[in-house]
């Protein structure tokens, strides 16, 4: 949950950022850009993020259930 609600967080920071420069005719763009950058990178930290736990959570319950786990 902490890893989903970080994304959420950068994102809606990052909305704000772009609203509050809207009407600046070059850092608007500027801010767009960074804001899909931003959206991107914060996106596929969070998949690789949420595999690493998932295998981790996989390779704890083997070591503790044997190699029998159906998993």
């Amino acid at each position: 949950m902490r890893i989903w609600f970080a994304w959420l967080a950068g994102n809606a920071i990052m909305l704000m950022i772009a609203n509050a420069t809207k009407n600046v005719a070059v850092v608007s763009v500027v801010t767009q850009v960074l804001l899909v950058v931003v959206f991107v990178a914060l996106t596929v930290a969070l998949f690789r993020m949420t595999g690493a736990l998932n295998r981790k959570a996989a390779a704890a319950r083997r070591e503790v259930l044997g190699e029998d786990f159906p998993g």
